[in-house]
């Protein structure tokens, strides 16, 4: 897949309805509830990022968002429930298409969604859009030490872990290791039924 067909695919609605829960690029609609969610300290403590603190500062998810999909370099979405109600974000982005066709996945829900099984259902839709229309070789999810929900959903998921990048991110004032995670299309295809 060339990088203009995968821009194509990001330019266009890119909304997915996956077991009753809506999934749509972020925008500027999505401004508060953002607001609230990354303002939690909960929801950002495996995250490089660091709490909002301020409204003002969504504004730079939503450019960061806007960004990554405009350059074809990725997509993130908002999670709702069948009602509207704000869940968490989910997308792709690092999407890679020179020598390689791999992107990194990643994912975040409120805490008030934990436990209660919306990333195993979304999770395979969200990756085989990845695989089957971002034509994705390869799909890498990054996770913070600790974060032992998220490696479960992985390896649940077909990802399988490869090991740990030593201080691989900068947040927090402090280097963070990071855990990789990856799963490859034709290993995943076999697997499925």
């Amino acid at each position: 897949m060339t990088p203009e067909a995968v821009s194509a695919v990001l330019e266009g609605p890119c909304r997915l309805d996956i077991a009753g829960y809506r999934l749509a690029p972020l925008g500027d609609a999505d401004i508060d509830d953002l607001y609230a969610h990354f303002g939690d300290p909960r929801v950002t403590e495996f995250l490089d990022i660091e709490p909002i603190e301020a409204r003002f500062q969504t504004w730079d998810v939503i450019d960061w968002a806007e960004g990554v999909r405009g350059a074809g370099s990725g997509v993130r979405w908002s999670i709702r429930d069948g009602e509207g109600a704000f869940v968490g974000t989910c997308g792709f982005h690092r999407l890679t298409y020179l020598q390689a066709r791999r992107g990194e996945v990643g994912y975040d829900l409120g805490p008030a969604h934990w436990g209660r099984g919306v990333l195993s259902r979304i999770l395979p839709a969200v990756l085989a859009f990845g695989h089957d229309l971002l034509d994705l070789h390869r799909i890498e999810a990054l996770v913070t030490p600790g974060n032992e929900r998220s490696c479960r959903l992985l390896q649940r998921h077909g990802f399988e872990r490869e090991g740990v990048l030593k201080g691989h991110g900068w947040w927090r004032g402090r280097y963070w290791d990071q855990v990789l995670f990856a799963r490859l299309r034709d290993e995943t295809q076999q697997a499925r039924p």
